[in-house]
């Protein structure tokens, strides 16, 4: 399979290190500083591009693959509130486009384990709910997109919550969950989500021990990829 990387920092090494060694070659490593490059390449030799950049570049990559009919596989954070377009323009093209906020096999079954356990609760009173998630300091955005996702998994299992906040504090009105946001070096990825009572405490947790199993899962999904249309998710490609 070619393939072209769509931002070459730390997860993009990984990335392409374990593509080639599943045999897969990779035809172009774009960052901010050739992404020119582009302009040289014949679409039709792309069979999937991998982009895991910086939040105020993923649209542009995305959006260029979509329009050049390339399937591709973002993992790339902070940039969400623009993601709709690039759904639609997924649908538009019929090509391919998988965003997930964490690629990892063991965080995607932690998703699942979050609403759960969040649908449990539900029927129980007297629990205050927060998030706390640790990354490296090379990490910008805050809070991690997995973060958001776990967040959202909540609201969308518990009558009481309508929203997150960024804040190690609960809102005043209890509408909101409290995520708390920490860099701290070389950290790549911890998640931990905790009920608290008077009288005792709930907690889950997933520690990443390296970036290997976020970028081995970006790597499966693009094997996948090719040959589907539309937007699709890791919920697709696991068949939760």
């Amino acid at each position: 399979m070619n393939i072209i990387l769509l931002g070459y920092g730390k997860m993009g090494k990984i990335i392409g290190e374990i593509a080639e060694s599943r045999g897969h070659k990779i035809l172009l490593k774009i960052d901010e500083n050739n992404r020119d490059l582009l302009n040289s390449i014949d679409p039709k030799t792309v069979d999937v591009a991998i982009e895991f950049s910086q939040p105020e570049a993923a649209v542009q990559n995305i959006s260029w693959c979509l329009n050049h009919g390339i399937p591709v596989v973002s993992g790339t954070t902070g940039w969400l509130e623009k993601k709709p377009l690039m759904d639609r323009l997924a649908e538009e093209k019929g090509t391919g486009f998988f965003y997930a906020s964490n690629f990892s096999i063991g965080v995607n079954v932690f998703f699942k384990v979050n609403e759960f356990l969040a649908k449990l609760m539900n029927e129980v009173s007297g629990y205050e709910v927060s998030i706390e998630e640790i990354h490296h300091t090379a990490k910008k955005d805050a809070p991690s997109g997995t973060a958001i996702t776990l967040a959202e998994g909540i609201i969308k299992n518990q009558e009481r919550f309508t929203q997150w906040n960024l804040s190690e504090q609960a809102s005043e009105n209890g509408q909101s969950i409290p995520i708390t946001s920490k860099r701290i070096d070389p950290a790549p990825g911890t998640h931990i989500i905790r009920y608290q009572s008077e009288i005792d405490d709930i907690e889950i947790s997933h520690t990443a021990h390296s970036r290997q199993g976020f970028a081995l899962g970006a790597v499966l999904v693009a094997e996948w990829l090719p040959g589907k249309k539309g937007v699709l998710t890791m919920n697709d490609f696991l068949s939760f």
